[in-house]
């Protein structure tokens, strides 16, 4: 097993685990410092591509950004989403969970989990590839699972999730994300259950959290309940903006200091010439 799945399992129940999702180098390299896990999320369809749906989002898509990922990663454990239909059945889902490892060399991939795909998941872990699930509200399957909408708010639901998250342990997988759901249940989840659950949307209780690394940093237009701003960058960044343009009019920039000069000798040498 991956030394740094085990430092994840070894967590449970003992120390929160810090996960953040990256899309690029640049961004890797700062959060790669605090987190123990770095997602590369097709949530990058909505923050990067202004998808309506992470629906459209492509392997390639996923592929290459995870290659920019992985060049900014030092420690963290590196986990990468399988988009909608790439895991539609063993064959396919087992092709993909290669190629994105060979590809990205990443330490695992996530799956939107559900009673359809329990095989699936056994089948990649069969194949040694660690998985991550993702149980409660499955953005790759809102449409058809009654829109963006909190899970677990009826009791009488839980028995579902409960035993989604019991049977996904069973497939494999090495933790797994509870996403939208009501706290209570995500609470339940977390302590009938002994591998790490990431909680978004969901509980204090559960063995970490997650959240978009552009939403935490003001970066997006939406931001749900569950975020916490903690800097708002896009008002820095429009702040340089607005700075760098009125020095670029004003012919304040660039100065001496920002451009190059030529060696005195070989301007002397020109004229002579």
């Amino acid at each position: 097993m991956n030394s740094k799945i085990k430092k994840i399992l070894s967590k449970k129940n003992k120390k929160k685990i810090i996960c953040l999702t990256a899309y690029s180098k640049s961004f890797a390299e700062v959060t790669d410092k605090y987190a123990d896990i770095t997602l590369v999320g097709d949530s990058l369809g909505s923050v990067l591509y202004n998808y309506d749906t992470t629906k459209k989002v492509t392997l390639t898509q996923m592929i290459e950004h995870s290659k920019s990922v992985r060049k900014g990663i030092k420690t963290s454990l590196m986990v990468v989403d399988m988009p909608y239909n790439t895991y539609r059945n063993k064959k396919e889902a087992l092709i993909n969970a290669k190629k994105i490892i060979k590809s990205t060399k990443c330490d695992a991939v996530k799956i939107e989990s559900n009673n359809k795909n329990f095989e699936i998941i056994k089948e990649i872990r069969k194949a040694k590839i660690p998985v991550m699930g993702h149980i409660g509200l499955q953005p790759q399957s809102v449409v058809i699972d009654g829109g963006y909408k909190i899970k677990g708010k009826n009791k009488f639901d839980w028995s579902k999730y409960i035993d989604d998250a019991k049977a996904l342990e069973d497939a494999g997988a090495f933790s797994m994300v509870l996403e939208g759901m009501a706290e209570p249940l995500a609470k339940v989840i977390t302590s009938q259950i002994s591998i790490p659950t990431i909680g978004i949307g969901a509980s204090p209780s559960c063995d970490g959290q997650i959240l978009v690394t552009e939403d935490m940093i003001g970066l997006t237009n939406i931001t749900p309940k569950f975020v916490k701003e903690y800097i708002n960058i896009g008002k820095l960044i429009e702040e340089a903006a607005n700075s760098y343009s009125n020095e670029v009019r004003n012919k304040e920039f660039p100065t001496k200091n920002h451009t190059y000069s030529m060696n005195p000798t070989i301007i002397k040498s020109n004229k002579s010439n």
